[in-house]
């Protein structure tokens, strides 16, 4: 924390040192948030986990029902069963319980790594259009993260665009005169 606190001093210091520099460049901002949510490559990864993850999914609801029923069933008869009828049952459920919460969280684990693989590749895909809506555009920079950035320097729209459009180079980036960004 402290390490991250004093290069952002420095930045600070620098941006201050630099005054008039900075603003002649050319600043971006991209939301990683909304290209995993609304981009057409990250839906469809997170479809296709969910269809590779469905008969796992069922199963362990099946399980949660067949527990809940025999819970139910020993609670009911309880009184009328013998002490080891009982009591077997009573193993019977916590194993099959124990069981389930161990897949269960086999199955959380699975689905989180599913999920960071798929979004990992999206994330390639949306750098590789931000850089090259970079290089088109002539930005100095482009941030992806940022506690507050304005809507004018908010580039997100044509990386969701080149993106949803199967392009990682964008069809309309012509440089322009002066940085957008300076444009009143």
């Amino acid at each position: 924390m402290k390490r991250f606190l004093s290069s952002m001093a420095a930045v600070s210091v620098l941006a201050l040192a630099a005054g008039p520099a900075i603003a002649e460049n050319k600043i971006g901002f991209v939301s990683t948030e909304r290209i995993f949510r609304d981009s057409a490559p990250a839906v469809k990864a997170l479809k296709k986990i969910e269809k590779e993850f469905e008969k796992r999914d069922q199963d362990l609801q099946k399980t949660a029902k067949q527990i809940q029923s025999l819970q139910e069933s020993l609670e009911k008869n309880s009184v009328t069963m013998s002490e080891s009828d009982r009591r077997s049952k009573e193993r019977e459920v916590a194993d099959l319980n124990r069981d389930f919460q161990r897949k269960q969280r086999e199955f959380r684990e699975d689905l989180n790594q599913r999920r960071n693989e798929e979004l990992s590749i999206v994330l390639e895909r949306a750098n590789k259009a931000i850089k090259a809506i970079a290089e088109a555009e002539k930005y100095d920079i482009i941030f992806q993260e940022a506690v507050y950035a304005n809507p004018r320097i908010d580039i997100t729209e044509k990386v969701l665009k080149s993106l949803n459009d199967g392009t990682d180079v964008p069809t309309s980036a012509a440089p322009t005169s002066a940085p957008a960004n300076l444009k009143k």
